[in-house]
């Protein structure tokens, strides 16, 4: 959602969004998962395609200006350990360091943790993605005094359903942040 008053031509309010409210205050998307976005998303997440991520994090910087009001703590989402060894990188982690680089803002790359290894949620319905990640995502335990009281924005390269950045946000707003914040790369629409 964006700020009142503000239509910098960012927002998108989709059906979906709107039957099912989210827990974080505000999100924005840089681009739409489709044609070159969605390949382009493909690229940095299985294709070893890391460089994309500079161009990227400028490209969610022009998008979410109003979301890095109030001293954020940029916070990416976890993959869990298999996966992490298995693709050698965080896509989520690389877009969340570059913003803060770019932004200026603080980074705290391992401030969540994904608890249990969770099926690809590729294929799945909302319903399902929603139960796949129930209590998957928790708070990093080292990091609950960094946290505490601040506004998180969490960094994702995808949102198709919400349901991980729902689970991101639900456990930041357990561990004590004041408020949460979303911004990704690229956002999924029904056609």
């Amino acid at each position: 959602m964006p700020l009142p008053g503000v239509d910098d031509g960012f927002r998108l309010d989709c059906d979906d969004c709107m039957t099912h409210p989210r827990v974080w205050s505000q999100g924005r998307a840089a681009l739409l998962y489709r044609d070159q976005a969605r390949a382009l998303v493909l690229a940095l997440k299985h294709g070893d395609r890391g460089d994309i991520a500079k161009p990227a994090a400028g490209w969610m910087l022009r998008a979410a200006p109003a979301l890095l009001g109030d001293d954020p703590l940029i916070a990416p989402v976890p993959l869990h350990w298999t996966r992490l060894l298995k693709r050698r990188y965080n896509q989520s982690a690389l877009l969340a360091r570059e913003l803060a680089k770019q932004s200026g803002i603080e980074c705290c790359v391992d401030l969540l943790l994904r608890r249990r290894r969770t099926e690809t949620l590729d294929g799945k319905t909302r319903a399902q993605r929603f139960v796949a990640l129930g209590d998957a995502i928790a708070l990093n335990p080292r990091h609950v005094a960094m946290m505490r009281g601040r506004v998180i924005l969490l960094v994702d390269d995808v949102m198709t359903s919400g349901a991980t950045l729902t689970a991101c946000s639900d456990a930041c707003l357990k561990g004590g942040a004041r408020e949460v914040r979303v911004v990704v790369l690229a956002r999924v629409t029904k056609q």
